[in-house]
């Protein structure tokens, strides 16, 4: 540790991190502890550098951590930690993104399929099943894990971090949003409320990209490892841009 007038840097070692999920739910707890400025987690040797104002006690960081038993945190030395010579490969942007690519191109598809008939391509019909594709999908892999959805949720949404029954509860809107627009079912109140959920659920992420946070992306539930990006605002603004056309058309 070493401390300057303005300026306080330390080290603790956190064990208990197997993933980038981890590594951002580690980071996501420092960076709101009281007096933390700045936060630099290594996923591979367990170590967590922090700066701030003032002298962080150990005995805090580890009241923050309390929700999150699996991880073991102590202050750093040379001597309780040796460094892993197995450090994990750095993944391509094609092989990180690969899941939600997929997935995106799969809903794109059929969507694109079912709109194209007769040589005519009916765009109000091509973006009805394109979002109920969506949210039918997504909230398929928020519920294999609602708690672990919740918990990543609750890092970077507005309205979950204050109230944190919401993140049990989106997935369960996003199904309903899906089967309303496979059904189409009150077109009007449908998209209405696509557009707020939608609106609200972005600036989180507007918020978390531009401040380069270092977050998982909690749209595929805890079944992938996804960075927050630009990714999630294109996915997001999609829905957005899509609802508010099918709201002005029909």
């Amino acid at each position: 540790m070493t401390t300057s007038k303005n300026n306080t840097k330390q080290q603790f070692l956190i064990k208990g991190m197997t993933c980038e999920g981890c590594k951002y739910k580690v980071i996501n707890v420092l960076e709101n502890t009281k007096g933390v400025q700045k936060v630099d987690v290594m996923l591979e040797t367990g170590i967590a550098k922090i700066e701030g104002n003032e002298k962080i006690s150990l005995e805090l960081i580890k009241a923050n951590f309390s929700p999150f038993p699996k991880y073991e945190i102590s202050e750093f030395t040379p001597e309780n930690t040796s460094p892993k010579t197995d450090f994990l490969p750095q993944k391509s942007w094609i092989t990180t993104y690969k899941p939600i690519l997929l997935i995106f191109g799969y809903i794109f598809g059929i969507s694109f399929l079912i709109a194209f008939q007769k040589g005519t391509f009916a765009l109000m019909m091509f973006m009805q099943v394109f979002m109920g594709g969506f949210f039918l999908v997504f909230s398929f892999f928020k519920m294999l894990n609602l708690k672990a959805f919740a918990e990543s949720y609750a890092m970077y949404d507005i309205l979950a971090k204050h109230w944190k029954m919401w993140g049990f509860i989106y997935p369960f809107v996003e199904l309903g949003l899906g089967i309303a627009f496979v059904m189409n079912f009150n077109h009007f109140y449908t998209n209405l409320i696509t557009l707020i959920v939608m609106s609200v659920s972005i600036i989180g992420v507007l918020e978390s990209v531009f401040l380069n946070k270092k977050i998982r992306c909690a749209c595929l539930g805890s079944v992938f490892e996804l960075p927050m990006s630009t990714i999630t605002i294109i996915e997001d603004g999609l829905m957005i841009v899509m609802s508010v056309i099918m709201l002005n058309v029909k």
